[in-house]
This record gives structure tokens, C-alpha cells and sequence, in this order.
């Protein structure tokens, strides 16, 4: 691990854990591992945890905008690693007040290794810091909610209670910006438009829209111009 001089030596503390689901936990310390600490001062910020070769851990299970000033800190420091989780399929588990189980269903919503743009579209420079792995976990969860009338009026007043690992698919690296040409179905010299790539992948065209946002912003593509009002694009590498 790096160090660098009049740095105060990073800390353990209880500080972050509150409001923490099992997902998330479950995450930190399955990536800490049992000789690693977690809840880690690193300036004035916490990580979720630090690994025994010095890597920090940092889950972030929704956007990354919150991120950018965090991850600086960490890498005076030594090598973070983001961990995002994304949900596969997820199963919707509907509880009483009393913690009966009123019923379950499966939510129509499926994430895709597609859906870290849409965590990536708030910090789209972040994979460029130095030091910085982020890994996408791909994932079945369980949601876990309560009838109690105290949620959102999109939830018809039922709670989000908890979130839990019901599986582990895969993980894919995202370590050098060359990993994100996996995601540019095309060889160098083709031209495409966003409803092209789209169309090659069986995405939805903003979802297209925001990886190529993303990836134009990481020099992964680059705009050749337009043909009438949509952007033009090739790979960079």
C-alpha cells in the first residue's frame, strides 16, 4: 500500500453503519475478508472497509455522484476497489407490521451489466483516477417491505425494509479503460449512432445514450460528427 508523509494513519470506527442493508453488509465483508477491518476513517471520510493487502472497499449500490471527492481521499492512501451491486432478478417479499409474510412476487425489473452507467453517468471521470477498480457484482436479491403506510405513495404507503444477497451470478472487472470496450459491440473504424448500438445489444436507446455519454468522457469512443441530429461515434482504441 501507498503512503505518503503527515498523512494520519487510517482508523477503525463504528461511524457509517446505521440504516445499513444486508446486501450492502454482506458485501463489505465478504470483499474486507476475515483478517481486513471495516468502517475505516480515511480523512474525513469512512471507507467501508480495508482489505489486509491495504486495497480499500467502497460498495456503492446506487449512483456515484457521491463518490468522486471520497475515492481522492482513499488513493493518497493506497488502491480502492468500488464494488457496485446489481440485481439480475429480484424477488419482492411484502411483510405485516407484526412480521407476517403477506406475499411475494418477482419484480419485473432486471438489471444488466448495462445498468453501471446508469451509476456512472453522475462521475463519469471516476474510472480514471489512478488506483481505481470498479467491480459490478451480478446479483439475485430479495427486497423486504412492510405494509405500515409510512412509504413512498408510489409504494402505496408499503416500506423498504431491507435488501439481501438471494445469489451471486458473476463479477466483471472494470480496472483500465480498455476493460470498457467490452461494451462496443463494433471493431475500430466502424461507425456507429447510439439506436445502432442499441440495436446490436438489445438495450434500450438511453440506456444506449448514457454509455456512450460515459464512454466518450473515458476516451473509449469518439464523436465523428452527425448524420441529422444524432451523433456519429467510432472507437478511440
Amino acid at each position: 500500500m501507498s503512503t505518503c508523509k503527515n498523512k494520519k494513519k487510517p482508523s477503525a470506527s463504528k461511524i457509517g453503519i446505521l440504516n445499513e442493508s444486508s446486501l450492502h453488509r454482506t458485501l463489505k465483508f465478504s470483499y474486507t475478508g476475515i483478517k481486513g477491518k471495516t468502517e475505516v476513517k480515511v480523512g474525513g471520510f469512512v471507507a467501508d472497509g480495508i482489505k489486509k493487502d491495504g486495497e480499500y472497499i467502497e460498495v456503492q449500490t446506487g449512483s456515484f455522484a457521491p463518490l468522486p471527492k471520497k475515492i481522492k481521499e482513499f488513493v493518497k492512501y493506497g488502491k480502492v476497489r468500488i464494488i457496485h451491486p446489481i440485481a439480475l432478478a429480484k424477488r419482492i417479499e411484502v411483510y405485516g407490521t407484526d412480521g407476517k409474510l403477506l406475499y411475494r412476487r418477482k419484480s419485473p425489473v432486471k438489471g444488466s451489466k448495462w445498468s453501471i452507467f446508469d451509476a456512472l453517468i453522475h462521475a463519469p471521470l471516476l474510472p480514471l483516477t489512478l488506483g481505481v477498480t470498479i467491480e459490478i457484482v451480478m446479483l439475485d436479491i430479495t427486497e423486504k417491505r412492510i405494509k405500515d403506510g409510512k412509504g413512498s405513495w408510489r409504494r402505496k404507503g408499503i416500506s423498504l425494509h431491507d435488501r439481501e444477497l438471494a445469489f451471486w451470478h458473476e463479477s466483471i472487472l472494470l480496472k483500465k479503460t480498455a476493460d470498457y470496450l467490452q461494451f462496443i459491440p463494433f471493431k475500430k473504424g466502424e461507425e456507429f449512432t447510439s439506436s445502432l448500438l442499441s440495436e446490436q445489444t438489445g438495450i434500450d436507446k438511453w440506456t444506449a445514450r448514457k454509455a456512450l455519454y460515459v464512454l466518450t468522457k473515458l476516451k473509449v469512443v469518439k464523436r465523428n460528427g452527425k448524420i441529422g441530429s444524432s451523433w456519429v461515434y467510432e472507437r478511440a482504441k
